[in-house]
């Protein structure tokens, strides 16, 4: 019988949604899922609406709660991986003390001062976690959803034999708007990309096997000028998470490739977007996502798992809609004969040319029972080869500096984000708050300095 255990698996958002995906593919009929989390009442929330939707389904997927990470680490097959250390508390300060500095974040995940932060607390709780899988189900592997991506699958690599893919949706939800603009099916679409987490490149382009790339720079204008109505979205549409492809579209302009992200990432690897002049990303179509919409999120994803469970909700409609993550098929493709092909974090063995080995890209890749390879993209054109390299490099600082504790070297990190454009002694300041926010989450910081 496989095992899969989810790590965070309380989460009202990824837990159930993993435990569906799992249930539609039928040679994943037999498995035994575990959810682990440390939030109790979240962890009871998410079992309840599993076991309901297990039976609703007619599953003989067998599922398992438990707050102890060892026991449920027990004879592991896969280990999916979506925790936030300190939750969306310790997340306000990431995005709270910078704003006072002037530095304003659309997501605060991935790169920034946020990034920074979020780095700092994950990556040694999750190269612990990798530990104790090398201790207890050395041959699992661990599917990374949690950010920084590129960040903490770097650390798993480099600091454990582990076998660990880091996967995240933003080319999905890219390749779905293509396809929709395009007026063709997703699988139609055929591309290379290379690049980090939430800054991968669309190199090639084909549709229906003819080059997409001229179609692509005429969608790229479209989109500027209709302010991101071309692929679909209306003027009065301004929840944060939204998506109108004008940064995307305007980075295609000047750099000749098309970075395959959400816009609010994006923008944080250009800050110009994110300026007082551009109405801080307003003039592109960006809205800013603060902690109180992100507790509202959360607030509704509870609410809708509670009605979930009430005697009369039908789960039918939900049980037969794939997500379109890749967890499921990636699962699938290692216990069975079959292939599964999309996009993923790997660490760099000859992905794309011109970056480090060892350094984790995004790339397309090849899951199958011999294990996960990435598809070479070639070397990265020379404009973006000099934006992504910078953050490779920054990557393997913010680990360094997590692992050893250096407040030296997370401000070395800090000044090295594009994000930065303080005088050293504010950057150093402001360094000084976060982390003292992060106290207790940052033990290595105070015990070391």
């Amino acid at each position: 019988m496989t095992k899969i255990v989810i790590v965070g698996g309380g989460s009202f958002a990824w837990g159930p949604l993993f435990i569906r995906d799992i249930m539609l593919i039928p040679e994943l009929s037999d498995v035994h899922i575990v959810l682990h989390d440390i939030d109790p009442d979240a962890l009871d929330l998410v079992y309840a609406v599993g076991t309901k939707a297990i039976g609703a389904g007619r599953s003989t997927i067998t599922l398992e709660k438990t707050e102890d990470l060892d026991a449920a680490l027990q004879a592991a097959d896969f280990v999916i991986l979506t925790i936030t250390t300190g939750g969306l508390e310790a997340m306000r300060h990431d995005l709270e003390i910078p704003a006072r500095y002037g530095i304003v974040q659309a997501v605060g995940d991935t790169v920034g001062p946020g990034g920074l932060a979020r780095g700092l607390r994950n990556i040694p709780v999750v190269v612990e976690i990798a530990r104790r899988m090398e201790a207890i189900c050395p041959d699992a592997w661990l599917l990374n959803y949690t950010n920084p991506m590129s960040t903490l699958t770097r650390a798993v690599s480099r600091e454990t034999n582990i076998k660990v893919i880091g996967l995240c949706h933003e080319w999905i939800g890219v390749r779905g708007k293509l396809a929709s603009a395009f007026e063709v099916a997703a699988d139609e679409i055929q591309a290379t990309i290379a690049g980090i987490n939430h800054l991968p490149w669309l190199l090639q382009l084909k549709v229906r096997g003819e080059d997409g790339m001229p179609r692509l720079q005429q969608l790229a204008a479209d989109i500027l000028a209709t302010r991101g109505s071309a692929l679909g979205y209306k003027d009065d549409d301004a929840w944060s998470t939204i998506d109108r492809g004008m940064v995307k579209a305007r980075l295609f302009q000047i750099y000749g490739g098309m970075p395959v992200a959400g816009d609010r990432h994006l923008a944080e690897f250009f800050p110009f977007f994110l300026t007082e002049a551009t109405g801080f990303g307003k003039e592109f179509g960006l809205e800013l996502t603060d902690i109180e919409e992100r507790y509202q999120w959360r607030a509704d994803d509870r609410d809708r798992l509670t009605e979930i469970l009430t005697e009369d909700f039908d789960l039918s409609p939900l049980l037969a809609e794939d997500s379109g993550e890749a967890a499921n098929k990636i699962i699938a493709a290692l216990v069975t004969n079959r292939s599964y092909h999309g996009i993923m974090n790997l660490p760099n063995q000859g992905q794309i040319a011109n970056l480090p080995p060892g350094s984790v890209v995004e790339t397309l890749g090849i899951v199958d029972a011999t294990g996960a390879r990435g598809i070479s993209a070639g070397p990265l054109p020379v404009g973006m080869h000099a934006v992504v390299s910078r953050h490779v490099s920054n990557q393997e600082l913010i680990v360094e500096a997590a692992l050893l504790g250096k407040r030296s070297l997370a401000f070395q990190a800090l000044m090295n984000d594009p994000m930065i454009c303080l005088e050293p002694n504010d950057a150093e300041l402001m360094l000084g708050e976060m982390l003292s926010a992060n106290k207790l989450f940052l033990p290595r910081f105070f015990n070391n300095r």
